[in-house]
């Protein structure tokens, strides 16, 4: 679990509530400017992306929060541990292990390289592959930043129309202070949503997909040096390079 991001999101809201009951707490909910900027913004995404991806976007939400941190140790052992056992007792040896394997990508390059699959096919098919994830990924970032670009928009269409509609009852000059508040809310709105919710989800998915990305490299660059044959310990020293420095050290020691 993100821990950060969940404790920044809080943070966030904690703040601006409290900024808003020192200001008097009063008037800073209103139904129409909601129904403007929020909606607004969900409608136009709608007509940015198909309704299957928006319907997932939740899905994809979760998992920008509730990820687990990538296990960088797990996978050099258990490569390493593979290399070990390739070098000692050949590359079929690996073949009884295969459906062990939980990671659906490290099974199906291994699985190709049991079944004597070139070292340039084996690349092509798991880079194609890889290739294909971060375009589902940055589907799920697209969809957060085209909200976070939307909800600002309409808040400014919503804060338009309030002052048209302030404009027209220039006759009535108590009511002027308050609709120019209420018309400014939609600004606000949209600056919340944008800032507090669509731009920091998208961002965080991205980080998401760098770490899997790299990740996966490490399996490609691992497989392939086990299947030309490397010792355990060329093997391990590639896969080091795909480790955060941090964790890295904790390997060495």
């Amino acid at each position: 679990m993100d821990f950060g991001g969940i404790v920044g999101s809080i943070l966030g809201w904690v703040l601006v509530f409290i900024a808003i009951a020192m200001g008097g707490g009063s008037g800073f909910v209103n139904v129409p400017s909601i129904l403007i900027t929020v909606g607004g913004a969900i409608a136009a995404t709608l007509m940015h992306y198909p309704l299957q991806h928006v319907l997932a976007v939740m899905k994809v939400a979760r998992k920008a929060l509730f990820v687990h941190n990538q296990d960088y140790d797990k996978l050099f052992k258990q490569i390493s541990d593979y290399a070990v056992r390739a070098r000692r007792d050949g590359l079929l040896a690996l073949e009884d292990d295969i459906e062990k394997i939980d990671d659906p990508f490290m099974k199906k390059g291994f699985q190709m390289a049991v079944d004597g699959s070139t070292t340039e096919v084996l690349r092509t098919v798991m880079e194609d592959e890889l290739a294909c994830m971060k375009e589902r990924h940055l589907i799920g970032q697209g969809i957060f930043k085209a909200l976070g670009a939307y909800a600002p928009a309409f808040g400014m269409i919503g804060t338009l129309v309030g002052l048209v509609a302030m404009l027209k009852n220039m006759s009535d000059p108590a009511s002027l202070g308050a609709g120019m508040a209420v018309a400014l809310l939609t600004t606000l709105y949209g600056a919340m949503v944008a800032n507090l919710v669509a731009l920091p989800t998208a961002g965080k998915l991205e980080q998401r997909s760098q770490e899997e990305s790299a990740l996966k490299t490490m399996v490609i660059e691992g497989i392939i040096a086990i299947q030309e044959g490397d010792s355990p310990r060329i093997v391990s020293e590639k896969l080091r390079a795909f480790i955060p420095p941090d964790i890295r050290e904790k390997l060495g020691k």
